[in-house]
């Protein structure tokens, strides 16, 4: 007989944002006039740049001509799309990247997920609390969180306490961590590390041989150059962190799917006989075998946004997106809400009501005032109570929703 992945049957029943699809369904069945207004799921709602049309389609013209078709290409990425990247996102920054430490890949979600695989069993797997859920569903899903407990959590995964009186920011954990994920801006709570906070995390992890796999998927909403938006601009990351980077909600790709992830030579982990290896060697060696590479049309799509044009349109889409985001966040002030985020970050984080869990909040928003959120409970125990917003609606449905969420009162 076939023998299933019990760790499958681990993970928490449903994922968080099937779960929401479903009620929304639901509610819209049952009131198919609804005036509904999403504010949940982080997908965009503007349509890709005029520089990403302009270069799908002559990529797209090369592929119809034998001269410049292309077949297979190289699982890391072709090097004029890398070498974009080192300049545009590092060099320009002052930072030390070469174009070969470079994996891009359909997205960063895929990355985080399958990062775990080169790493060894009996890894202590560090993770804030509430945080992005792929992290620790697909280190279930491999077997290193440990047993699912009554609360939610998982005996194996060392959580690291984001809440109220942290600023739900990130403090260093007491035990020993081998392995520390990271989101900054955060999702979902949109808060940020400067420069001297996030010093601390690289510090402490050259001190403990740790490994930081920092996903800064947000790092173009960052207004504030005080505030990093690499982990690599912090002294000593190189030997201590890994990147992820995305182009889905800074371009538009969530249905075109680009990203990369930045492993430097510099960075080690041990074997059990505490002999030193190349990260950079094994995530090679890993996507050289399960990964054939984002294809050439998207590729030259994401290279067109380094070009003065793509930064122009990237700049007046994030300008957009943070515009909702503001405009939510005051909306919340205005009605006597907690908030968090929504500043550096396209997600605005409150507190519930009347002491409503996360989920009844969802119900009341949903029942009440037409709009549709993500629930904080979906993100860790310390989500419970609080509730995430997006910035990513149109500007009109933005609008409204401020509009419904302060009563009518002019904001």
């Amino acid at each position: 007989m076939a023998y299933v992945n019990e760790n499958y049957l681990n993970v928490s029943e449903s994922y968080l944002f099937s779960t929401i699809a479903a009620k929304i369904r639901g509610y819209l069945e049952e009131n198919p006039e609804a005036p509904l207004i999403r504010l949940g799921i982080g997908d965009v709602t503007l349509p890709l740049p005029a520089c990403v049309l302009e270069a799908l389609h002559q990529a797209t013209e090369e592929m119809g001509r034998k001269e410049t078709f292309k077949g297979y290409g190289p699982e890391q990425g072709y090097e004029f799309l890398r070498e974009c990247i080192a300049e545009g996102d590092y060099a320009a920054r002052g930072i030390v990247m070469d174009a070969s430490e470079i994996f891009v890949s359909d997205g960063s979600k895929c990355d985080t997920g399958n990062i775990q695989e080169i790493f060894g069993e009996g890894n202590t797997i560090a993770i804030p609390d509430p945080v992005y859920p792929v992290y620790v569903d697909t280190n279930v899903m491999a077997g290193k969180a440990g047993k699912r407990l009554e609360n939610g959590r998982y005996s194996g995964i060392m959580y690291i306490e984001c809440n109220r009186e942290t600023g739900f920011k990130p403090v260093i954990p007491e035990g020993r961590a081998d392995i520390v994920y990271l989101c900054y801006p955060n999702n979902p709570t949109g808060t940020v590390l400067d420069k001297k906070e996030l010093a601390v995390w690289v510090d402490y992890a050259l001190k403990n041989k740790v490994v930081l796999l920092y996903d800064a998927a947000y790092e173009a909403y960052i207004s504030d150059n005080t505030i990093p938006r690499s982990i690599y601009e912090i002294d000593g990351a190189r030997e201590c962190a890994i990147e992820f980077k995305s182009f889905s909600k800074t371009a538009g790709f969530t249905g075109l799917r680009c990203a990369y992830t930045v492993i430097p030579k510099d960075l080690v982990a041990y074997t059990r006989k505490g002999d030193a290896v190349k990260l950079h060697k094994l995530w090679n060696r890993r996507q050289s075998t399960k990964f054939n590479g984002v294809p050439y049309i998207t590729q030259k799509a994401a290279a067109s946004l380094y070009t003065e044009q793509g930064r122009r349109e990237i700049g007046e889409r994030i300008r957009y997106y943070m515009g909702n985001a503001r405009l939510i966040r005051s909306s919340l002030l205005q009605s006597g809400y907690e908030v968090f985020g929504g500043e550096h970050a396209p997600y605005v984080w409150l507190k519930t009501r009347d002491g409503m869990s996360s989920w009844e909040f969802f119900d009341h928003l949903l029942q009440n005032l037409q709009i549709a959120g993500t629930p904080g409970s979906g993100f860790g125990t310390n989500g419970e109570g609080y509730f995430r917003l997006t910035g990513f609606g149109s500007s009109e449905n933005t609008l409204e929703a401020a509009r419904r969420l302060t009563g009518g009162k002019s904001i």
